[in-house]
């Protein structure tokens, strides 16, 4: 079980510090708090093994910064810590000492001295957007003014988590087809620069016999034995101008609208953006942000710049007293049942619940869009990986039976 040392005031006014065996901080917070006491520190402490552990983590870790993951963790043991009791400082403190990375170890031990300096949390974490957006702060934000930080905490832990599920499964999705890919893209390499160059000599000066595949297959394996080289370089170009390309606006736009318009994969992507968008507004709005805030946030964290021009619109038709839907129903992004059921929590005035209740949905039609495409690609890779192998198969065998025809006869 792990340990921890304490300090802690008891509420006759002495002061107290020794160690304490608990399952986590917040039961070694809850123990004292029964004993009668404040508590003013409350340190892990670690063992020997441990700490070799740890050593080793940091070394591995070091060059990389925190992840999604991190900020995860972090949340929800902060929201644990806060509602046993523990002082925002003195929680970051614990929390940061447990920190294996450390770069964000350094990052929270910076957000404790702002918080020591007087500023809020939600100030204080804005200096890091790259960890806590602004659904994070605006979040935190609303906590600070209602009073009900820790409950908030468990909710963006919640969003998170949902975040982070979802990301996982788009990921997994993409990784059965790239596998499939590369295995296609290396037996097409190998057998046209190892084993057709094998045949070159059985096809020598016989090439008026030989059919215009075996003709073609015969001078691209010529080429890329003797050239492989403006392969490698044209491959790496053209990687790196896609990268530069999609970092432009332009190439962004084209980009997102791709996904958006590939009958294979449109479906799960569009699932993907509204879940986001309408979890992110409901969520802020069930906070209490502002609803001009709120439109700014959801653009701004859809993840596709349709969607974010979507909201840029509606923003701009709310701040002039129009309604949501009026602006949402000129778009053809989001379905008209959507947009219905959004002009609905309107009227009523539940449209953070409504949201909720969309963005559910179209968390289960996006798993089970994935679940579609993954089964749809499966079949269509092996079609063409066997194709591929068929074509050059084809180009090796025609020309041999059409010899032994010549000899025969």
């Amino acid at each position: 079980m792990p340990q921890y040392r304490y300090q802690a005031r008891h509420s006759s006014g002495q002061m107290q510090a020794g160690v304490l065996n608990a399952e986590s901080a917040a039961a070694a917070a809850m123990i004292l708090r029964s004993q009668g006491h404040h508590v003013l520190q409350l340190v892990p402490i670690q063992t020997a093994g441990v700490q070799v552990g740890e050593s080793l983590k940091r070394l591995l870790n070091y060059s990389s910064g925190p992840t999604q993951r991190d900020v995860l963790d972090f949340t929800t043991q902060l929201a644990v810590m806060i509602r046993a009791g523990i002082s925002l400082r003195l929680a970051l403190d614990g929390i940061s000492e447990q920190v294996s990375n450390p770069k964000f170890k350094r990052i929270l031990l910076q957000i404790k001295q702002e918080i020591e300096s007087g500023k809020q949390f939600s100030e204080a974490i804005t200096a890091h957007p790259k960890l806590f957006n602004p659904l994070y702060v605006n979040m935190v934000k609303a906590s600070e003014m209602s009073g009900a930080f820790s409950k908030m905490l468990d909710r963006i832990a919640g969003f998170l988590t949902q975040q982070l599920e979802t990301r996982k499964m788009v990921i997994g999705a993409s990784i059965y087809p790239g596998v499939i890919a590369g295995m296609a893209t290396f037996v097409t390499i190998f057998l046209l620069t190892f084993v057709l160059p094998r045949f070159a000599g059985v096809f020598e000066g016989k090439e008026d016999i030989m059919p215009w595949p075996t003709q073609f297959l015969m001078g691209l394996s010529e080429w890329m034995v003797n050239y492989w080289w403006t392969l490698a370089i044209g491959g790496i170009g053209a990687l790196v101008g896609f990268i530069f390309f999609s970092k432009t606006e332009v190439g962004r736009f084209w980009i997102d609208r791709g996904k958006l318009a590939v009958p294979l994969f449109r479906r799960m992507f569009r699932a993907l953006y509204v879940s986001r968008s309408l979890n992110t507004m409901g969520e802020l709005l069930n906070a209490g942000v502002p609803m001009l805030d709120t439109l700014l946030i959801t653009g701004d964290i859809s993840g596709n710049v349709l969607f974010k021009r979507m909201w840029r619109n509606v923003y701009s038709a709310v701040r002039q007293g129009k309604k949501i839907n009026s602006q949402l129903s000129k778009s053809t992004l989001l379905p008209k049942s959507v947009v219905q059921m959004v002009a609905a929590g309107e009227e009523s005035g539940r449209l953070g619940e409504v949201l909720q209740e969309i963005s559910e949905y179209y968390s289960k039609v996006l798993r089970d869009a994935i679940k579609s495409v993954t089964s749809m690609i499966e079949p269509i890779m092996i079609i063409l990986m066997g194709g591929i192998v068929g074509f050059i198969a084809m180009a090796i065998i025609l020309p041999i039976f059409k010899m032994s025809s010549v000899v025969s006869g």
